[in-house]
Protein backbone atom coordinates (compact mmCIF):
# COMPACT_ATOMS: atom_id res chain seq x y z
CA UNK A 1 0.00 0.00 0.00
CA UNK A 2 1.84 3.12 -1.57
CA UNK A 3 -0.21 5.74 -1.24
CA UNK A 4 -1.47 8.60 1.22
CA UNK A 5 -5.07 8.11 1.98
CA UNK A 6 -6.30 10.61 -0.37
CA UNK A 7 -4.92 7.93 -2.99
CA UNK A 8 -7.20 5.36 -1.81
CA UNK A 9 -10.23 7.86 -1.80
CA UNK A 10 -9.14 8.71 -5.15
CA UNK A 11 -9.07 4.87 -6.34
CA UNK A 12 -13.14 5.35 -4.88
CA UNK A 13 -13.99 7.13 -7.41
CA UNK A 14 -13.32 5.16 -9.90
CA UNK A 15 -16.24 3.94 -12.01
CA UNK A 16 -18.66 6.23 -10.43
CA UNK A 17 -19.42 9.70 -11.26
CA UNK A 18 -21.12 10.29 -7.39
CA UNK A 19 -18.11 9.92 -5.59
CA UNK A 20 -16.71 12.77 -4.00
CA UNK A 21 -13.49 14.26 -5.42
CA UNK A 22 -10.01 13.26 -3.17
CA UNK A 23 -9.30 17.08 -3.05
CA UNK A 24 -12.64 17.29 -1.10
CA UNK A 25 -11.03 15.13 1.61
CA UNK A 26 -7.96 15.83 3.49
CA UNK A 27 -7.12 12.58 5.92
CA UNK A 28 -3.54 11.90 7.43
CA UNK A 29 -1.14 9.56 5.82
CA UNK A 30 -1.78 5.79 6.83
CA UNK A 31 1.57 4.58 6.08
CA UNK A 32 4.32 2.87 3.70
CA UNK A 33 3.79 -0.03 2.04
CA UNK A 34 4.78 -2.32 5.24
CA UNK A 35 1.78 -1.10 6.52
CA UNK A 36 -0.21 -4.29 4.81
CA UNK A 37 -3.22 -4.13 7.48
CA UNK A 38 -4.82 -0.75 8.99
CA UNK A 39 -4.80 0.45 12.50
CA UNK A 40 -7.75 0.43 14.18
CA UNK A 41 -6.80 4.04 14.48
CA UNK A 42 -6.29 4.69 11.25
CA UNK A 43 -9.47 2.86 10.61
CA UNK A 44 -11.49 5.35 12.85
CA UNK A 45 -9.98 8.13 10.65
CA UNK A 46 -10.77 7.20 7.72
CA UNK A 47 -14.24 5.95 8.81
CA UNK A 48 -14.55 9.46 10.23
CA UNK A 49 -13.75 11.26 7.04
CA UNK A 50 -15.65 8.89 4.69
CA UNK A 51 -18.98 9.54 7.37
CA UNK A 52 -18.23 13.19 6.89
CA UNK A 53 -18.77 13.05 3.40
CA UNK A 54 -22.04 10.98 3.68
CA UNK A 55 -23.33 13.88 6.11
CA UNK A 56 -22.45 16.54 3.55
CA UNK A 57 -24.00 14.62 0.64
CA UNK A 58 -27.22 15.03 2.52
CA UNK A 59 -28.28 11.66 2.89
CA UNK A 60 -27.81 10.39 6.08
CA UNK A 61 -31.30 11.25 7.70
CA UNK A 62 -30.93 14.01 10.39
CA UNK A 63 -33.67 12.60 12.23
CA UNK A 64 -33.05 11.93 16.03
CA UNK A 65 -35.83 9.69 16.42
CA UNK A 66 -34.77 7.52 13.62
CA UNK A 67 -31.12 8.02 15.00
CA UNK A 68 -31.85 7.20 18.50
CA UNK A 69 -33.53 4.22 17.83
CA UNK A 70 -31.29 2.40 14.93
CA UNK A 71 -28.69 3.31 17.90
CA UNK A 72 -30.14 1.77 20.15
CA UNK A 73 -30.76 -1.76 18.59
CA UNK A 74 -27.31 -1.87 17.19
CA UNK A 75 -25.48 -1.22 20.79
CA UNK A 76 -27.80 -3.42 22.40
CA UNK A 77 -26.41 -5.95 19.28
CA UNK A 78 -22.39 -4.51 19.69
CA UNK A 79 -22.40 -5.07 23.59
CA UNK A 80 -22.35 -8.80 22.81
CA UNK A 81 -19.98 -8.96 19.89
CA UNK A 82 -17.62 -6.12 21.49
CA UNK A 83 -15.63 -6.07 24.32
CA UNK A 84 -16.16 -2.30 24.57
CA UNK A 85 -12.61 -1.47 22.45
CA UNK A 86 -14.58 -1.13 19.26
CA UNK A 87 -16.64 1.80 19.08
CA UNK A 88 -20.29 2.16 16.74
CA UNK A 89 -21.70 4.78 15.07
CA UNK A 90 -25.36 3.20 13.29
CA UNK A 91 -27.05 5.88 11.15
CA UNK A 92 -29.63 5.97 8.38
CA UNK A 93 -29.50 6.75 4.81
CA UNK A 94 -32.24 8.03 2.96
CA UNK A 95 -32.20 5.96 -0.15
CA UNK A 96 -35.05 3.09 -0.87
CA UNK A 97 -32.63 0.50 -1.93
CA UNK A 98 -32.26 -2.41 0.01
CA UNK A 99 -28.96 -2.20 2.02
CA UNK A 100 -27.29 -1.55 4.79
CA UNK A 101 -23.11 -1.09 5.08
CA UNK A 102 -20.04 -1.01 7.21
CA UNK A 103 -17.64 1.29 6.84
CA UNK A 104 -13.95 1.24 8.64
CA UNK A 105 -14.07 2.18 12.30
CA UNK A 106 -17.32 1.32 13.38
CA UNK A 107 -19.81 3.15 11.17
CA UNK A 108 -22.79 1.05 10.15
CA UNK A 109 -25.65 2.55 7.91
CA UNK A 110 -28.88 1.12 6.98
CA UNK A 111 -30.77 2.27 4.10
CA UNK A 112 -34.62 3.38 4.96
CA UNK A 113 -35.53 0.69 2.20
CA UNK A 114 -33.65 -2.17 4.49
CA UNK A 115 -35.96 -0.95 7.07
CA UNK A 116 -39.21 -1.08 5.13
CA UNK A 117 -38.50 -4.15 3.83
CA UNK A 118 -38.27 -5.84 7.00
CA UNK A 119 -40.82 -7.61 8.08
CA UNK A 120 -40.18 -7.64 12.03
CA UNK A 121 -37.56 -6.26 14.46
CA UNK A 122 -35.14 -9.40 14.54
CA UNK A 123 -35.09 -8.86 10.85
CA UNK A 124 -33.83 -5.48 11.18
CA UNK A 125 -31.72 -7.03 14.16
CA UNK A 126 -30.55 -9.68 11.76
CA UNK A 127 -28.77 -7.23 9.42
CA UNK A 128 -27.44 -5.60 12.37
CA UNK A 129 -25.95 -7.88 13.77
CA UNK A 130 -24.38 -9.04 10.07
CA UNK A 131 -22.88 -5.55 9.58
CA UNK A 132 -21.66 -5.10 13.66
CA UNK A 133 -19.34 -8.73 12.66
CA UNK A 134 -17.96 -7.47 9.52
CA UNK A 135 -16.27 -4.88 11.92
CA UNK A 136 -15.40 -6.62 14.80
CA UNK A 137 -13.94 -9.55 12.93
CA UNK A 138 -11.64 -6.33 10.64
CA UNK A 139 -13.12 -7.56 7.55
CA UNK A 140 -11.81 -4.50 5.82
CA UNK A 141 -8.17 -4.64 7.68
CA UNK A 142 -7.73 -8.49 6.92
CA UNK A 143 -9.35 -8.29 2.88
CA UNK A 144 -6.75 -5.39 2.54
CA UNK A 145 -4.02 -7.45 3.43
CA UNK A 146 -5.28 -10.57 1.50
CA UNK A 147 -4.71 -8.37 -1.23
CA UNK A 148 -1.10 -7.01 -0.15
CA UNK A 149 0.05 -8.55 -3.65
CA UNK A 150 -2.52 -7.68 -5.56
CA UNK A 151 -2.87 -3.95 -6.96
CA UNK A 152 -4.64 -1.94 -3.93
CA UNK A 153 -7.21 -0.97 -6.83
CA UNK A 154 -9.34 -3.63 -6.62
CA UNK A 155 -9.98 -3.66 -2.90
CA UNK A 156 -10.36 0.65 -3.17
CA UNK A 157 -13.09 -0.47 -6.23
CA UNK A 158 -14.95 -2.80 -3.96
CA UNK A 159 -14.95 -0.16 -1.15
CA UNK A 160 -15.84 2.51 -3.51
CA UNK A 161 -18.92 0.37 -4.62
CA UNK A 162 -20.20 0.04 -1.17
CA UNK A 163 -19.73 4.40 -0.53
CA UNK A 164 -21.84 5.11 -4.13
CA UNK A 165 -24.51 2.04 -2.66
CA UNK A 166 -24.45 4.55 0.78
CA UNK A 167 -24.55 8.05 -1.69
CA UNK A 168 -27.52 6.77 -3.25
CA UNK A 169 -25.77 5.90 -6.26
CA UNK A 170 -27.69 3.88 -9.03
CA UNK A 171 -28.03 -0.09 -9.00
CA UNK A 172 -25.49 -0.08 -12.77
CA UNK A 173 -22.64 2.37 -10.69
CA UNK A 174 -22.77 0.01 -8.13
CA UNK A 175 -23.04 -3.15 -10.07
CA UNK A 176 -20.41 -1.72 -12.17
CA UNK A 177 -17.72 -0.56 -9.39
CA UNK A 178 -18.37 -4.55 -8.52
CA UNK A 179 -17.34 -6.28 -12.08
CA UNK A 180 -14.85 -3.99 -12.39
CA UNK A 181 -13.36 -4.90 -8.95
CA UNK A 182 -13.49 -8.56 -9.70
CA UNK A 183 -11.99 -8.48 -12.75
CA UNK A 184 -8.97 -6.84 -11.47
CA UNK A 185 -9.07 -9.86 -8.48
CA UNK A 186 -8.25 -13.25 -8.13
CA UNK A 187 -10.53 -15.50 -7.60
CA UNK A 188 -8.32 -16.00 -3.86
CA UNK A 189 -9.53 -12.53 -2.80
CA UNK A 190 -13.41 -13.73 -3.80
CA UNK A 191 -13.51 -16.69 -1.95
CA UNK A 192 -12.13 -14.64 0.78
CA UNK A 193 -15.13 -12.16 0.68
CA UNK A 194 -17.03 -15.40 0.20
CA UNK A 195 -15.51 -16.07 3.61
CA UNK A 196 -16.12 -13.05 5.29
CA UNK A 197 -19.63 -13.20 4.63
CA UNK A 198 -19.97 -16.71 6.35
CA UNK A 199 -17.97 -15.78 9.39
CA UNK A 200 -20.45 -12.30 9.58
CA UNK A 201 -23.32 -14.62 9.96
CA UNK A 202 -21.70 -17.24 12.45
CA UNK A 203 -19.97 -13.93 14.56
CA UNK A 204 -23.23 -11.84 14.21
CA UNK A 205 -25.94 -14.81 14.82
CA UNK A 206 -24.28 -15.26 18.44
CA UNK A 207 -24.41 -11.80 19.22
CA UNK A 208 -28.08 -11.53 18.03
CA UNK A 209 -28.89 -14.48 20.29
CA UNK A 210 -27.26 -12.65 22.76
CA UNK A 211 -29.06 -9.48 22.63
CA UNK A 212 -31.97 -11.28 23.10
CA UNK A 213 -33.35 -11.29 19.42
CA UNK A 214 -34.71 -14.46 17.63
CA UNK A 215 -31.45 -15.57 15.83
CA UNK A 216 -34.26 -16.95 13.10
CA UNK A 217 -34.31 -13.11 11.83
CA UNK A 218 -31.40 -12.92 9.89
CA UNK A 219 -32.31 -16.40 8.07
CA UNK A 220 -35.21 -14.89 7.42
CA UNK A 221 -34.43 -11.77 5.97
CA UNK A 222 -31.86 -13.37 3.57
CA UNK A 223 -34.50 -15.33 2.45
CA UNK A 224 -37.00 -12.95 1.83
CA UNK A 225 -34.87 -10.24 -0.20
CA UNK A 226 -33.60 -13.70 -2.24
CA UNK A 227 -36.91 -15.02 -2.97
CA UNK A 228 -38.61 -11.34 -4.71
CA UNK A 229 -40.46 -12.51 -7.34
CA UNK A 230 -40.52 -9.20 -9.60
CA UNK A 231 -38.43 -9.31 -12.87
CA UNK A 232 -34.75 -10.20 -12.75
CA UNK A 233 -33.99 -6.19 -13.97
CA UNK A 234 -35.57 -4.91 -10.67
CA UNK A 235 -34.90 -7.80 -8.75
CA UNK A 236 -31.82 -7.93 -7.01
CA UNK A 237 -31.54 -5.50 -3.93
CA UNK A 238 -28.12 -3.63 -3.19
CA UNK A 239 -27.90 -5.64 -0.35
CA UNK A 240 -27.81 -9.11 -2.58
CA UNK A 241 -24.96 -7.47 -4.71
CA UNK A 242 -22.48 -6.92 -1.97
CA UNK A 243 -23.30 -9.21 0.63
CA UNK A 244 -24.19 -12.94 -2.14
CA UNK A 245 -26.75 -15.16 -0.49
CA UNK A 246 -26.61 -18.31 -1.76
CA UNK A 247 -29.17 -21.48 -0.75
CA UNK A 248 -26.64 -23.03 0.88
CA UNK A 249 -25.94 -20.17 3.22
CA UNK A 250 -29.53 -19.58 3.94
CA UNK A 251 -29.76 -23.48 5.00
CA UNK A 252 -26.57 -23.10 7.00
CA UNK A 253 -28.13 -19.63 8.71
CA UNK A 254 -31.46 -21.96 9.39
CA UNK A 255 -29.53 -24.47 10.69
CA UNK A 256 -27.35 -22.42 13.03
CA UNK A 257 -29.97 -20.59 14.39
CA UNK A 258 -31.73 -23.61 15.82
CA UNK A 259 -28.57 -24.20 17.57
CA UNK A 260 -30.22 -21.49 20.02
CA UNK A 261 -32.81 -21.69 22.43
CA UNK A 262 -36.22 -20.62 21.00
CA UNK A 263 -37.14 -16.64 21.78
CA UNK A 264 -40.44 -15.44 21.86
CA UNK A 265 -39.70 -11.82 20.86
CA UNK A 266 -42.45 -9.14 19.40
CA UNK A 267 -41.64 -6.31 17.73
CA UNK A 268 -41.56 -3.24 20.23
CA UNK A 269 -43.46 0.04 19.55
CA UNK A 270 -40.20 1.45 18.25
CA UNK A 271 -40.10 -0.35 15.17
CA UNK A 272 -43.33 0.38 14.11
CA UNK A 273 -42.79 4.31 14.81
CA UNK A 274 -39.90 3.85 13.04
CA UNK A 275 -41.11 1.90 9.68
CA UNK A 276 -43.97 4.66 10.05
CA UNK A 277 -42.00 7.66 9.54
CA UNK A 278 -39.83 6.27 7.14
CA UNK A 279 -42.70 5.44 5.05
CA UNK A 280 -44.41 8.42 5.40
CA UNK A 281 -41.50 10.52 4.06
CA UNK A 282 -40.91 7.61 1.26
CA UNK A 283 -44.20 9.19 -0.81
CA UNK A 284 -43.65 11.53 -3.01
CA UNK A 285 -46.48 13.21 -2.01
CA UNK A 286 -48.05 14.10 0.92
CA UNK A 287 -51.78 12.80 -0.11
CA UNK A 288 -50.19 9.34 -1.69
CA UNK A 289 -48.91 9.11 2.34
CA UNK A 290 -52.44 9.49 3.27
CA UNK A 291 -53.79 7.48 1.09
CA UNK A 292 -51.28 4.50 1.98
CA UNK A 293 -52.64 5.08 5.95
CA UNK A 294 -56.33 5.62 5.23
CA UNK A 295 -56.73 1.93 3.53
CA UNK A 296 -57.65 0.69 7.12
CA UNK A 297 -60.15 1.86 9.04
CA UNK A 298 -58.90 4.23 11.74
CA UNK A 299 -60.45 2.08 14.87
CA UNK A 300 -58.71 -1.36 13.20
CA UNK A 301 -55.06 0.29 12.76
CA UNK A 302 -52.45 -0.47 14.89
CA UNK A 303 -50.92 2.12 17.12
CA UNK A 304 -47.76 2.42 14.57
CA UNK A 305 -50.36 2.84 11.58
CA UNK A 306 -52.09 5.37 13.77
CA UNK A 307 -48.92 7.20 14.33
CA UNK A 308 -48.02 6.83 10.37
CA UNK A 309 -51.46 8.68 9.89
CA UNK A 310 -50.71 11.59 12.04
CA UNK A 311 -47.70 11.85 10.57
CA UNK A 312 -49.09 12.03 6.89
CA UNK A 313 -51.96 14.81 8.34
CA UNK A 314 -48.94 16.66 9.61
CA UNK A 315 -47.25 16.23 6.18
CA UNK A 316 -50.28 17.70 4.42
CA UNK A 317 -50.95 20.21 6.60
CA UNK A 318 -54.17 18.60 8.23
CA UNK A 319 -53.02 19.90 11.48
CA UNK A 320 -56.47 19.59 13.40
CA UNK A 321 -56.76 16.00 12.05
CA UNK A 322 -53.47 15.09 13.54
CA UNK A 323 -53.93 16.40 16.93
CA UNK A 324 -56.25 14.17 18.00
CA UNK A 325 -54.77 11.01 16.84
CA UNK A 326 -51.65 12.34 18.47
CA UNK A 327 -53.20 13.14 21.54
CA UNK A 328 -54.72 9.57 22.19
CA UNK A 329 -51.34 7.50 21.63
CA UNK A 330 -49.88 9.80 24.18
CA UNK A 331 -53.15 9.12 26.94
CA UNK A 332 -52.62 5.47 26.19
CA UNK A 333 -48.92 5.05 25.97
CA UNK A 334 -47.70 8.00 28.19
CA UNK A 335 -43.92 6.36 28.02
CA UNK A 336 -43.55 6.85 24.08
CA UNK A 337 -41.73 10.00 23.66
CA UNK A 338 -42.77 10.36 19.91
CA UNK A 339 -45.98 10.32 20.92
CA UNK A 340 -45.29 13.42 22.76
CA UNK A 341 -43.50 15.00 20.15
CA UNK A 342 -46.61 14.78 17.64
CA UNK A 343 -48.65 16.31 19.99
CA UNK A 344 -46.77 19.08 21.06
CA UNK A 345 -45.63 19.99 17.19
CA UNK A 346 -49.31 19.92 16.13
CA UNK A 347 -50.66 21.84 19.27
CA UNK A 348 -47.77 24.93 17.86
CA UNK A 349 -48.84 24.34 14.33
CA UNK A 350 -52.24 25.39 15.40
CA UNK A 351 -51.38 28.51 17.45
CA UNK A 352 -51.62 26.37 20.53
CA UNK A 353 -49.15 27.88 22.36
CA UNK A 354 -49.95 27.25 26.24
CA UNK A 355 -50.67 23.58 25.37
CA UNK A 356 -47.70 22.67 22.99
CA UNK A 357 -45.26 24.23 25.79
CA UNK A 358 -47.54 22.03 28.35
CA UNK A 359 -46.93 19.25 26.45
CA UNK A 360 -43.32 19.47 25.96
CA UNK A 361 -42.69 20.14 29.43
CA UNK A 362 -44.64 17.35 30.69
CA UNK A 363 -42.61 15.12 28.28
CA UNK A 364 -39.71 16.36 29.31
CA UNK A 365 -40.58 15.95 33.30
CA UNK A 366 -40.91 12.41 32.50
CA UNK A 367 -37.86 12.21 29.96
CA UNK A 368 -35.04 14.43 31.05
CA UNK A 369 -32.38 14.61 28.60
CA UNK A 370 -33.99 12.39 25.79
CA UNK A 371 -32.28 13.38 22.78
CA UNK A 372 -35.18 13.47 20.23
CA UNK A 373 -37.68 15.40 22.63
CA UNK A 374 -35.20 18.05 23.97
CA UNK A 375 -34.69 18.71 20.06
CA UNK A 376 -37.74 18.92 18.89
CA UNK A 377 -38.52 21.34 21.80
CA UNK A 378 -35.59 23.21 21.35
CA UNK A 379 -36.86 24.03 17.39
CA UNK A 380 -40.22 24.30 18.69
CA UNK A 381 -39.12 27.21 21.04
CA UNK A 382 -36.93 28.67 18.16
CA UNK A 383 -39.91 29.26 16.83
CA UNK A 384 -42.08 30.20 19.77
CA UNK A 385 -39.06 33.31 20.09
CA UNK A 386 -37.18 31.64 22.92
CA UNK A 387 -33.87 31.17 21.91
CA UNK A 388 -32.10 31.72 25.20
CA UNK A 389 -34.46 29.05 26.89
CA UNK A 390 -33.68 26.66 23.32
CA UNK A 391 -29.73 27.30 24.13
CA UNK A 392 -29.98 26.48 27.88
CA UNK A 393 -32.03 23.07 27.03
CA UNK A 394 -29.13 21.91 24.23
CA UNK A 395 -26.18 22.91 26.16
CA UNK A 396 -27.40 20.68 28.96
CA UNK A 397 -28.39 17.91 27.00
CA UNK A 398 -25.14 18.24 24.92
CA UNK A 399 -22.81 18.99 27.80
CA UNK A 400 -24.25 15.47 28.61
CA UNK A 401 -24.37 13.34 25.57
CA UNK A 402 -22.26 13.54 22.35
CA UNK A 403 -23.96 15.23 19.55
CA UNK A 404 -24.20 14.55 15.74
CA UNK A 405 -23.06 17.64 13.46
CA UNK A 406 -26.75 19.21 13.10
CA UNK A 407 -27.94 19.07 16.75
CA UNK A 408 -24.54 21.63 17.03
CA UNK A 409 -25.42 23.71 14.60
CA UNK A 410 -28.86 24.21 16.15
CA UNK A 411 -27.33 25.03 19.45
CA UNK A 412 -25.59 27.53 17.12
CA UNK A 413 -28.84 28.54 16.01
CA UNK A 414 -30.14 29.02 19.42
CA UNK A 415 -26.95 30.76 20.93
CA UNK A 416 -27.17 32.94 17.41
CA UNK A 417 -30.60 34.39 17.82
CA UNK A 418 -30.13 34.58 21.80
CA UNK A 419 -27.62 37.42 20.73
CA UNK A 420 -24.78 35.25 22.15
CA UNK A 421 -22.52 35.90 18.77
CA UNK A 422 -18.97 34.53 19.96
CA UNK A 423 -20.67 30.85 21.26
CA UNK A 424 -22.70 31.20 18.43
CA UNK A 425 -19.35 31.22 15.95
CA UNK A 426 -17.53 28.65 18.39
CA UNK A 427 -20.73 26.30 17.83
CA UNK A 428 -20.49 26.70 14.54
CA UNK A 429 -16.75 25.96 14.58
CA UNK A 430 -17.29 22.69 16.33
CA UNK A 431 -19.86 21.75 13.24
CA UNK A 432 -17.56 22.57 10.79
CA UNK A 433 -14.80 20.29 12.73
CA UNK A 434 -17.09 17.48 12.87
CA UNK A 435 -17.34 17.40 9.15
CA UNK A 436 -14.51 17.71 8.33
CA UNK A 437 -14.30 21.58 7.33
CA UNK A 438 -10.94 22.38 9.56
CA UNK A 439 -10.45 25.36 7.43
CA UNK A 440 -13.79 26.52 7.79
CA UNK A 441 -14.14 25.94 11.59
CA UNK A 442 -10.83 27.88 12.31
CA UNK A 443 -12.78 30.13 9.95
CA UNK A 444 -15.32 30.74 12.86
CA UNK A 445 -12.90 30.74 15.54
CA UNK A 446 -11.23 33.40 14.17
CA UNK A 447 -14.48 35.82 13.32
CA UNK A 448 -15.30 34.85 16.90
CA UNK A 449 -11.94 36.35 18.27
CA UNK A 450 -12.47 39.90 15.92
CA UNK A 451 -16.21 40.12 18.18
CA UNK A 452 -15.30 43.31 20.36
CA UNK A 453 -17.82 42.01 23.32
CA UNK A 454 -15.19 38.96 23.65
CA UNK A 455 -13.98 38.08 26.76
CA UNK A 456 -10.91 37.28 28.06
CA UNK A 457 -11.80 34.29 28.87
CA UNK A 458 -14.21 33.06 25.55
CA UNK A 459 -10.14 34.32 23.83
CA UNK A 460 -8.16 31.93 25.56
CA UNK A 461 -10.36 29.02 24.41
CA UNK A 462 -10.80 30.11 21.37
CA UNK A 463 -6.94 30.30 20.48
CA UNK A 464 -5.88 27.35 22.48
CA UNK A 465 -8.47 25.46 20.40
CA UNK A 466 -7.47 26.96 16.99
CA UNK A 467 -3.76 25.68 18.58
CA UNK A 468 -5.27 21.84 19.19
CA UNK A 469 -6.76 22.04 15.31
CA UNK A 470 -3.76 23.06 13.89
CA UNK A 471 -1.74 20.45 14.99
CA UNK A 472 -3.86 18.15 12.46
CA UNK A 473 -3.80 20.19 9.53
CA UNK A 474 -2.06 19.47 6.28
CA UNK A 475 0.72 21.56 4.99
CA UNK A 476 -2.28 22.96 2.22
CA UNK A 477 -4.41 23.49 4.98
CA UNK A 478 -2.35 25.53 6.72
CA UNK A 479 -1.31 27.51 4.06
CA UNK A 480 -5.02 28.28 3.01
CA UNK A 481 -4.80 29.44 6.52
CA UNK A 482 -2.37 31.90 6.10
CA UNK A 483 -3.53 33.47 2.69
CA UNK A 484 -7.27 33.85 4.57
CA UNK A 485 -7.89 37.11 6.28
CA UNK A 486 -9.99 37.75 9.19
CA UNK A 487 -12.97 39.99 7.93
CA UNK A 488 -13.11 43.57 9.14
CA UNK A 489 -16.47 43.53 10.20
CA UNK A 490 -18.06 40.23 11.34
CA UNK A 491 -21.17 39.44 9.08
CA UNK A 492 -23.65 36.49 10.99
CA UNK A 493 -22.82 33.36 9.17
CA UNK A 494 -25.95 31.88 7.24
CA UNK A 495 -24.86 28.31 7.62
CA UNK A 496 -26.45 28.34 11.33
CA UNK A 497 -30.16 27.68 9.60
CA UNK A 498 -28.92 26.01 6.57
Amino acid sequence: MTCHVRLLIALLTIGSSTMLSAAEINLPNIGSPADAVLSKSNEAQIGAAIMAQLRASGQVIEDPILTEYINEIGHRIAAQANDGEQKFTFFVVDDPNINAFALPGGYIGVHTGLLQATRSEDELAGVLAHEVAHVTQRHIARAIHANQRQSILSTAIMLGAVLVGAAGGSGDAVQGAIAVAQGTAVQQQIDFTRSNEYEADRVGMEALAKAGFNPEGMASFFEVISRDTRPVEYRLPEFLRTHPVSSARIAEARSRARDYPPVASSNSRSYGIARARTEVESFERADQAIARFELQEYSKQSAADKYGRALAYMRAGRYREAEPIFEELASRDQDVIPYHIGLGQAQLALEDIDGASATFERALNLFPRNVPLVVHYAEALLRLGQPAEAHRLLLDLLNNVPPTPEQVRLIARAADEAGDSAEAHYYMAEYRFMIGDLVGGVGFLRQALALPELQEIQRIRFEARIDRIQEYMSEEQLQQLRRSRVPGAVRRPAAYTH
